[in-house]
C-alpha cells in the first residue's frame, strides 16, 4: 500500500492527540514550566463559561486571512483503523485505540485544514472551549506523553510511521500558556517535518499544526481572531 506521507503526517498527529483529554492525573504531579510549556497556572484566572462550537467556528482562520494560494482541504471520511503506539508507555497508556477520532476530547470544538501552493505543505487549526483547569490539564498532559519519548512507532491501520520528536521553547505569542513541539514522521522511506504549536488563552485552546513555516507565519494571526472579543 503507498503512503501519502504528508496526508499521514497530519493525520498521526491528529491522532495522538485524540487521546482522552480529560483523563485524571492520578500522580498529583505537575510540570514546573519545562521548555515547552511556559505561562501562568490555570487555575490562576478564571475566565467566563465556555464557548459554543458555532462560536468557535466563527473564530477560524479562513482563506482571506491566510492570503493567496491556500485553499481548504476536503474533510476525509472518519476513519476507524486500530492505532497501537510502540516504544512509549506514557503514550500508550493515554489510549492508543481511543486515538482516532482526530480531534481532543474536549465538548466544544472546531476545525480547518489548508494546503498551500498545490504541494504537499499543510496546516491545521484547531479551537477548543472548556474550563481553563480542564484545557490546561489535558493538553499539557498529552504534550508531556508525546514528547516524553524521544523516539517511538505508531501502528495505524497496518501502516508503521516512526516518530521522532522534541520540545521546542514556548512561542512568545500571548495567551496564559502556550506548548510546542517539533514532530518528525517516517513511513514509507519518507519523513515529513510537524510543527505543533498549543496556547490557552483563559477558557479557549488554540492548536496550529502543520508544515514549520507555515505554522511560524499564521499562529500569531490565529491567535489575535481567536481570542478577538468584537
Amino acid at each position: 500500500m503507498r503512503v501519502r506521507v504528508a496526508t499521514t503526517a497530519l493525520g498521526i498527529t491528529a491522532a495522538l492527540l485524540a487521546v482522552p483529554a480529560c483523563s485524571t492525573d492520578t500522580t498529583g504531579s505537575k510540570h514546573q514550566t519545562p521548555s515547552s510549556h511556559t505561562g501562568k497556572p490555570a487555575d490562576a484566572v478564571q475566565k467566563p463559561a465556555a464557548l459554543s462550537s458555532a462560536a468557535l467556528e466563527s473564530r477560524l482562520l479562513d482563506p482571506r486571512d491566510l492570503g493567496s494560494g491556500y485553499l481548504p482541504k476536503p474533510e476525509r471520511p472518519a476513519q476507524h483503523d486500530d492505532v497501537t503506539v510502540i516504544g512509549c508507555p506514557t503514550l500508550s497508556e493515554l489510549g492508543g485505540d481511543a486515538a482516532t477520532g482526530g480531534t481532543l476530547a474536549f465538548p466544544h470544538k472546531a476545525k480547518a485544514d489548508f494546503t498551500y501552493g498545490g504541494s504537499s505543505s499543510e496546516i491545521s487549526e484547531e479551537l477548543y472551549s472548556d474550563s481553563a483547569k480542564k484545557l490546561s490539564d489535558g493538553i499539557d498532559r498529552i504534550f508531556d506523553a508525546m514528547t516524553g519519548c524521544p523516539t517511538y512507532q505508531v501502528v495505524a491501520g497496518g501502516t508503521p510511521v516512526d516518530v521522532t520528536s522534541q520540545k521546542l521553547p514556548a512561542p512568545h505569542a500571548g495567551g496564559d500558556e502556550q506548548w510546542s513541539q517539533l514532530l518528525t514522521f517516517i513511513a514509507g522511506g519518507r519523513s515529513t517535518v510537524v510543527k505543533q504549536t498549543a496556547i490557552r488563552d483563559g477558557n479557549l485552546l488554540l492548536v496550529v499544526s502543520g508544515s514549520p513555516a507555515l505554522v511560524d507565519r499564521h499562529l500569531d494571526k490565529a491567535l489575535d481572531k481567536a481570542t478577538a472579543t468584537s
